[in-house]
């Protein structure tokens, strides 16, 4: 590599809203709680590491979620707190550097490579803001340390809860290679199972496939697969540019034609889509539905309200108010997508912030 290696630090609070939630009532410490919706069309945001040993998941349904676990408490979302804490820990990294990158409200990416105490070690950094973290909000992180953001995230994950993974750069290739494809940055579930199909499980098996195999089978993200499973990531961290959209696609391995498993699915999608508008707090007016035919033709159509969407079953009225306008299918279609565009200002009026969030 030319350049020097850099110092990259991915921190992931800890379920996050629901630790929130915990810290803040006494009575939910312990306890499988889930925020979000527990009604019919709810979702749940996060849930506690209580209510994950029972398979309690993000984006799931909450009518799943009560059936895996009969005593999950559900709890209403408080985001303006969550805001409001987002902040206090954004403040603490912005103590160690301003290279700072929110993904989200709970986790972000600081290159550290040159910080403000001139601390030699990203790994003694790494502590020190967990320290302050857990002292200053009474809430625990996870970190990852390596030497490039694809690594560092992966790490991020490995000792959670309240856990830290150092990835050293003679051990990034090794890292990478043990790592089963569907953790890997970039890999989406359709891709992972298309991988699995052609024998590629882990990172091992993809650094094994050469660039010809990967250019004919995964197209123009062939490169960044050759990259990805040697370790290699050359992206900055940087500020997030303001977001003009959030969305969530859906492809098929059989074309949808019916109309029920074609709601049955859109409506799958708006839960999810909702999971993160809720998380990125991206507010939009605009509601818009993707689909991709079986001849890969692809229709959009969108409806636009006076103001923001806020509430999920308003978002799914609106997503399957679109679909049906668009039925019978003239033939099947192999990908669903929804979003929401036309996203609101912040009034405090930092719109470059505004969906940095102020992690």
């Amino acid at each position: 590599m030319d350049s020097p290696l850099r110092k990259i630090i991915h921190i992931d609070m800890d379920a996050f809203y629901a630790s929130v939630e915990q810290r803040d009532d006494p009575a939910l410490r312990g306890k499988p709680i889930a925020v979000g919706g527990g009604g019919p069309r709810g979702v749940v945001a996060t849930c506690s590491y209580e209510a994950r040993k029972f398979g309690v998941r993000s984006a799931m349904p909450g009518a799943r979620a009560r059936r895996l676990c009969t005593d999950l408490i559900f709890v209403k979302p408080r985001f303006e707190v969550y805001r409001a804490v987002s902040a206090q820990v954004r403040e603490i990294f912005s103590r160690f550097t301003d290279m700072i990158q929110p993904l989200s409200l709970d986790e972000a990416y600081l290159d550290v490579t040159v910080n403000k105490f001139g601390i030699a070690s990203a790994t003694q950094v790494a502590e020190e803001i967990r320290r302050m973290i857990r002292e200053e909000t009474g809430l625990t992180a996870s970190a990852g340390v390596s030497y490039n953001k694809l690594i560092a995230k992966l790490a991020s994950d490995q000792n959670k809860p309240d856990g830290i993974c150092v990835v050293r750069p003679s051990e990034g290739a090794a890292f990478i290679a043990a790592m089963p494809v569907r953790r890997i940055h970039g890999v989406g579930p359709v891709t992972a199972k298309r991988m699995q199909e052609l024998g590629i499980e882990t990172g091992a098996d993809l650094r094994d496939r050469d660039m010809r195999f990967l250019h004919a089978h995964f197209g123009s993200s062939a490169d960044y697969y050759y990259r990805a499973s040697r370790g290699e990531d050359d992206r900055p961290v940087r500020e997030r540019q303001e977001r003009k959209s959030v969305s969530v696609e859906d492809t098929f391995f059989d074309d949808l034609v019916e109309e029920a498993a074609l709601v049955a699915e859109l409506d799958r999608i708006a839960a999810n889509l909702w999971t993160r508008i809720e998380k990125a707090q991206a507010w939009g007016r605009t509601v818009v539905l993707k689909v991709k035919f079986a001849d890969f033709r692809i229709i959009t159509r969108s409806r636009s309200f006076s103001a923001p969407v806020r509430s999920p079953d308003q978002l799914a009225q609106a997503a399957r108010d679109l679909l049906r306008a668009q039925l019978p299918l003239r033939m099947g279609a192999r990908l669903l997508g929804l979003g929401v565009h036309n996203l609101e200002a912040e009034e405090e009026g930092e719109q470059g912030e505004q969906l940095a969030l102020l992690l």
